[in-house]
C-alpha cells in the first residue's frame, strides 16, 4: 500500500497545492488515506527542471518535518511524480523509496506483487544484465521497473505502451503461477519527462484533466506562468482525489493508459481477465 501523484502538462506548473496544501493533498494522505492507513515509510518527489530529472527522497513520513513541504514548494515543471510509501516488500531505506529512476526514466508503484520471493527470480531471469546489476533495493517495485525497462531496451520499436501492457500482464501471470487466488496490485506511473504511461490494477486511481489556466482557490494564484499563444493543458493522476469540488474521474480497474498529445488519458484494457 502506497499513495502516488503525477502531473504532466504542456507548460511548467506548480504542484505545491496538490502535494501539500489541498484538502486531501499527498502529505495528508501520508498521515491517513481514505481507508485509514498511514503511509509513513518514506517519500519522494521527482521532476524535470531544465529537462533533467531531479529526485529528492527521505525515509521518514512526509508529514514529519519541513523537508517534504520544501521539496513540494520548489517544484515548477511540466512533469512531476511523487510518492508516499507504506512498506509491504522491502524494509525502510532510501534504496527502497520511490520514485525509482534510470537515466531520464522515473517510476512509482502503488501495490504489491504477492509471493515476490518466488516471482523475483522470473523477473531477474528475463531482465537485461545492465538493469539486473543496477538494482539497489529489495522491493518488488524496483524489480518491476527494471524488468519493464529491459523489455523496452530490447524492442523500442514496439512502443512504450504495448511494452508496458505486455510486461505487466507477464508479471501478473507469474504471480498467478505461484498462487492463482492472490490479488496483485499494480498501479504504476512511468515517464521519461516527455511521455507518461501507467496502469491501474486493484488499487484506487483517479485523474483530473485541465484545459485552461486554473486560478487555485487554495493558494489564490494560478499554478502556471501562462503563455498566451497556446492553450494550457494538463493531467493530474492520484491514488485519491487531492482536491474537493473538482471533476476527478476514476480510472477503471484493469486499465493501461498513456497521456496523449492532447493531454487526455488514452485508456485500454490491461488484461483479458482479472
Amino acid at each position: 500500500m502506497c499513495r502516488l501523484y503525477a502531473m504532466h502538462a504542456n507548460e511548467p506548473t506548480k504542484v505545491e497545492c496538490g502535494l501539500v496544501k489541498a484538502q486531501n493533498a499527498l502529505m495528508a494522505q501520508s498521515r491517513g488515506d481514505m481507508e485509514g492507513y498511514a503511509h509513513g515509510h518514506g517519500w519522494g518527489v521527482a521532476d524535470y527542471p531544465d529537462g533533467v530529472p531531479m529526485i529528492e527522497k527521505r525515509v521518514w513520513a512526509a508529514f514529519h518535518g519541513e523537508h517534504f513541504t520544501r521539496a513540494a514548494a520548489r517544484v515548477y515543471a511540466k512533469t512531476v511524480v511523487a510518492h508516499v510509501r507504506r512498506a509491504t516488500v522491502g524494509g525502510t531505506s532510501i534504496e527502497n523509496t520511490h520514485p525509482f529512476h534510470h537515466g531520464r526514466w522515473i517510476f512509482a508503484h502503488n501495490g504489491t506483487v504477492p509471493n515476490f520471493d518466488q516471482v523475483r527470480f522470473r523477473l531477474l531471469e528475463h531482465m537485461d544484465p545492465l538493469h539486473r546489476s543496477e538494482i539497489s533495493g529489495s522491493t518488488d517495485s524496483e524489480h518491476v521497473f527494471r524488468y519493464l525497462l529491459s523489455l523496452f531496451l530490447r524492442h523500442p520499436e514496439r512502443g512504450l505502451l504495448p511494452t508496458v501492457r505486455d510486461g505487466l500482464a507477464q508479471v501478473v501471470a507469474w504471480s498467478r503461477e505461484v498462487d492463482p487466488e492472490a490479488r496483485i496490485g499494480l498501479n504504476i506511473v512511468l515517464t521519461d519527462g516527455e511521455h507518461m504511461v501507467g496502469s491501474r490494477l486493484n488499487r484506487s486511481l483517479f485523474y483530473l484533466h485541465r484545459d485552461h489556466v486554473f486560478h487555485c482557490p487554495i493558494c489564490d494564484q494560478p499554478h502556471v506562468h501562462h503563455k498566451p499563444d497556446q492553450d494550457y493543458l494538463a493531467i493530474e493522476i492520484a491514488s485519491e482525489p487531492v482536491t474537493h469540488g473538482e471533476n476527478w474521474y476514476e480510472v477503471p480497474n484493469n486499465t493501461i493508459f498513456r497521456i496523449g498529445e492532447d493531454y487526455r488519458l488514452d485508456m485500454e484494457r490491461l488484461l483479458l481477465s482479472d
